[in-house]
């Protein structure tokens, strides 16, 4: 586990991973998804709308610098006061296909565990979930496979990932 870093602020934000952490965090995870899936020609990467959307962008640059597979993006459109209302806008076929679904934060996992409901109908080989910043304690039962850090926080402690014009800038607690 790692912990949060008090030295790591500035303005009034306690960051966790500065945008050169994260990115090598994600560069990290691409190679696991690459070790795991050692063989296949070629992966689907759904991303949550918003910040997870866009670090599900990064990740699919990295995948593709470093590797010759074919990687498909897609985004999942997820409306939080209504977590059943969930649609995917891409028209990919993810059948047989190695699925990594990418959210920034996993707190409870109930984001993560409805965001998948659109892609069992579809058939994907294998589903594996991935996040930036994972928190210690989950209410629903959602494992993640590729986990940038894991915080042990209390439930009064929010963690953001910072995106600014399209830019992953770091993570901080409020």
């Amino acid at each position: 586990m790692n912990s949060i870093n008090p030295e790591a602020s500035h303005m009034g934000k306690k960051y966790i991973l500065s945008s050169d952490n994260a990115m090598m965090k994600l560069r990290r995870m691409a190679f696991e998804i690459l070790e795991r899936n050692n063989g296949i020609p070629s992966i689907c990467i759904a991303g949550i709308k918003e910040n997870g959307f866009v670090v599900a962008q990064v990740l699919t640059s990295i995948l593709k610098e470093i590797s010759p597979l074919q990687v498909n993006l897609i985004e999942i459109n997820i409306d939080k006061s209504n977590l059943l209302h969930c649609t995917i806008t891409e028209d990919i076929s993810v059948k047989d296909q190695v699925l990594v679904v990418v959210d920034d934060v996993v707190n409870s996992g109930k984001t993560m565990l409805y965001s998948i409901l659109p892609f069992l109908p579809l058939s994907p080989k294998h589903i594996q979930t991935l996040t930036l910043v994972e928190r210690s304690y989950k209410t629903f039962p959602v494992h993640v496979d590729y986990v940038g850090i894991s915080l042990a926080t209390t439930l009064r402690d929010n963690i953001c990932v910072e995106v600014v014009d399209g830019n992953l800038m770091g993570a901080y607690v409020e």
